[in-house]
Formats: structure tokens, sequence, C-alpha cells
């Protein structure tokens, strides 16, 4: 199993990395059920920043982000799934005692660990995008200004033509 197929699952929900019980389920090698069924026996072991119960609206907006489900009966769940944190992953493998689960375990937690150090290393790009965008703006804001102006310019000089003048008039006029 390789990096990158975990890092595939590996979501992003209320702003946090997550992933869900059934693309953990198939990489511990076990039943959705039967996990889920750990979970709830154990469920002093996860606190709220550990494991999420989704919402319909949230599962559907991630269901988007992966393959379109199999239709039939049985192909998949009809409850919501589990959202597990790095921490709950972490706490799952300490429930899923087998070797399976503490090999994969490993390699998830290595990919939370990738990810982390990524956002981290982009946070300078980030801030050097900000740096050249509010320095743009300025720009961009001056010119505005200048064709504002001219604009404005240009409809009173208008204006001045076209109103009647007053006083003295020639016989040109």
């Amino acid at each position: 199993m390789e990096l990158k197929t975990i890092q595939s699952k590996i979501y992003e929900i209320r702003d946090l990395k997550i992933m869900l019980d059934f693309d953990l389920a198939e990489l511990y090698k076990v039943e959705v059920k039967r996990l889920k069924e750990a979970v709830r026996r154990n469920m002093n072991r996860f606190p709220p920043d550990f494991l999420l119960e989704l919402t319909r609206d949230e599962y559907n907006a991630l269901r988007t982000q992966f393959a379109t489900l199999e239709t039939g009966p049985g192909k998949h769940s009809k409850y919501l799934p589990f959202a597990f944190t790095e921490q709950g992953v972490a706490m799952l493998a300490s429930i899923l005692n087998s070797p399976r689960a503490i090999e994969v375990n490993i390699l998830i937690v290595r990919a939370f660990v990738f990810l982390r150090q990524y956002a981290l290393g982009h946070e300078g790009l980030k801030a050097k995008l900000n740096e050249i965008e509010i320095k743009y703006d300025k720009q961009f804001k001056d010119v505005y200004d200048a064709i504002n102006f001219l604009l404005q310019k240009d409809k009173l000089e208008t204006d001045q033509k076209s109103r009647k003048r007053i006083g003295f008039k020639t016989n040109k006029e």
C-alpha cells in the first residue's frame, strides 16, 4: 500500500483533515459494521475532536470528491459515516489491535504528517502571494481612481457645454 493511496482518502471537513470509516475499514480489511461496533464499544476513547459524525449535507458535499457510489441493495450504507481526525485514527489502532491495523496505522500517521509538513512549507508562499496581492491591489486602485477622474472630467466638460450660459450674450451666441 502506498502513501499516495492513503493521502487520497484524507478529506477536509470543518477545517479538519479526516478519514471516513468506510475508507479505514477498506484499508484495515474489516467490515465497516465491525469497525463501527468497535468504536461504539469504546466511545470513551473518542472525544469530539477525535471522531465526528457527519451531517447529511457534509456527507453529500464530500461524495462529490470521491467516486460515485454504486447503486443497488447493499452497495452503500444508509447511515452517515464516522469521520476520524488524525488523533482518532491513532486511537482506532489501539482498539483494532491486529498486525494489519498496526501496519496501516503507521502509514496513515505518516500520510497525515506529510500533509501537515506540506501545508506548513507553503505558508511562506502564501504570505508572499498576500504581499503581492496587496501591492497590486493598491496599484490597480490608483489606475481605477485615475480612470474615474478622467471619466468625471469628461462628464463635467459635457455638462458645461450643455448648460445655458448666464450673463451678457453676443450676437454669435
